[in-house]
């Protein structure tokens, strides 16, 4: 799907959570969803790419299929779908193709992190079809701090809340940066 329905998706799940059964049978992906919807809408309004990024974005003349395997109730995908959507969405060559995670063809089964079906996942692919670049599903410098937490135990909400906070102090900074660099090879 593209941005837009992706958009209509996720508030069709907000608006109409009885059709979407796990939305429905489990009141915290629901909430999640809640928070994500507000985080995803902030970063909308306010996220702007760097002059560097927009720079190295417009820089691309050969078509590329960008695809972001995500769903609605990842905090991370919150900030990135945001992010990388306002960083292509002016660039005619890129085409931004939204797939759902947990929805077949099951994408990601075949870009898994560490074993797990961890998203978002940006694919990057030139024109016939090769990956370019596989980036996700967090910023490095922001998994790393992750895996810290996670080897130290730390329980989950924890972690959650530290994720949320260094989105919000980052500014999408790390992303555009590896992003960035990603692209210049």
């Amino acid at each position: 799907m593209n941005f837009d329905e992706y958009q209509r998706y996720f508030e069709d799940i907000l608006e109409n959570t009885e059709k979407y059964e796990v939305y429905h049978n489990d009141a915290e992906y629901l909430n999640y969803t809640k928070l994500n919807w507000s985080r995803m809408n902030r970063w909308l309004k306010k996220f702007e790419p760097s002059e560097e990024m927009k720079a190295c974005i417009q820089r691309i003349k050969d078509e590329q299929h960008w695809i972001l395997i995500t769903e609605p109730w990842c905090g991370d995908a919150a900030h990135s779908v945001a992010q990388i959507y306002n960083i292509v969405k002016d660039n005619p060559f890129i085409d931004l193709d939204i797939q759902l995670r947990d929805t077949e063809p099951f994408l990601i089964d075949e870009y898994l992190t560490n074993g797990g079906k961890s998203i978002p996942k940006l694919i990057i692919r030139n024109d016939v079809g090769h990956d370019k670049i596989v980036w996700g599903p967090r910023p490095l410098a922001l998994q790393t701090i992750f895996d810290e937490m996670k080897a130290d135990g730390k329980p989950f909400p924890e972690i959650k809340e530290a994720i949320q906070r260094w989105y919000n102090d980052d500014k999408g900074e790390e992303i555009q940066k590896e992003l960035q660099a990603a692209l210049a090879e």
